[in-house]
């Protein structure tokens, strides 16, 4: 065993302690993400990679790990790595999938209930001094969730997870994947498959739970939004590169369509200028969707182990292409 850790930024002290005893780690404590041009030279002579989802690990920077044995990414994500180039050089590459499910399908129903309620909302209105009086009848409604209509796209692990927690809201649940799954699965979660087209018109909301692809690449663009129901909400939790930014700020601009909540985008961090900071009826969040103790430690717990698995030629427990 043994041989040169790098990681793009520090873990929990329990993960680190389990590294230092097999191997000599180096820590990433400046600017984050990694400059690439640090990355480029650090990643020149180690064993293994520890990387982040804001970190782009391209052919270019592989081919300079000339000893890389394996990428150990702290994410259930993976488009920021070129596996099929790290597929080439035999180089392993783990991620941290099924840890994350209940967090992330938990942050997809917080912004679902947020955006539908008007929550942050009301909470920029109590914050700068605007409730005057209290609302009557016609004053500050939001949008029952009962008996409405949610599209979920994709529907893997954070999907069904989150059709669940939409059955329990008693919401009709219509579902589109690249293939149907089972008619067994469909009866326990109450779901319907639909057609892409079918999903977007009959939806009061949508819910992404994608992976970014070329197929899904800015998939929710203008033409979308316009067959989308002018009452409906979008909701994101899997990759901001699924959605055309500058579309949805249009879209909701000119109330297109009702409002959205997004905990991805497509390059982070956003600033105070992003065109969605000055709408009122979008819910922001910085990427949280894993964000929970349990959830990142034991995300850290499992990065440690495709490390020492793939640093040792075998496939990582989350293993991509090799």
């Amino acid at each position: 065993m043994g041989g040169k850790i790098f990681l793009t930024r520090t873990l929990h002290d329990f993960a680190l302690k389990e590294l230092r005893k097999k191997y000599q780690i180096e820590i990433h404590s400046g600017k984050i993400p990694i400059p690439k041009t640090k990355l480029r030279s650090k990643i020149k002579d180690v064993d293994g990679l520890i990387c982040f989802p804001y970190d782009n690990i391209d052919e270019e920077l592989i081919k300079e790990g000339k000893n890389l044995r394996v990428i150990s990414t702290y994410s259930v994500g993976f488009d920021h790595i070129d596996t099929e180039f790290a597929k080439k050089k035999k180089i392993r590459v783990g991620y941290t999938p099924e840890v994350l499910t209940d967090a992330t399908a938990d942050m997809a129903l917080a912004l679902l209930l947020d955006i539908s309620r008007r929550m942050t909302e009301g909470d920029r209105v109590i914050r700068n001094g605007k409730w005057k009086e209290v609302y009557g009848a016609f004053d500050y409604v939001g949008a029952d969730l009962q008996g409405k209509t949610i599209g979920i796209l994709g529907l893997g692990r954070i999907g069904s997870t989150f059709a669940k927690r939409a059955k329990a809201l008693e919401m009709k649940i219509l579902y589109h994947s690249r293939k149907p799954v089972s008619k067994s699965k469909e009866k326990t979660l109450n779901a319907k498959y639909v057609s892409f087209e079918k999903l977007i018109t009959q939806s009061d909301f949508v819910s992404i739970h994608v992976p970014h692809t070329k197929e899904t690449d800015r998939l929710f663009g203008m033409d979308v939004f316009r067959k989308m129901k002018k009452s409906a909400f979008l909701i994101n939790t899997s990759r901001g590169k699924v959605i055309d930014e500058r579309d949805l700020a249009k879209a909701l601009k000119k109330k297109v369509i009702a409002g959205a909540g997004l905990d991805v985008f497509e390059k982070e961090p956003i600033d105070e200028n992003h065109p969605f900071v000055k709408l009122q009826n979008i819910v922001l969040a910085p990427h949280i969707g894993s964000s929970t103790k349990e959830t990142r430690m034991k995300m850290a717990e499992i990065t440690v182990k495709n490390l020492n698995l793939g640093i040792n030629g075998k496939r990582p427990i989350y293993s991509v292409g090799y």
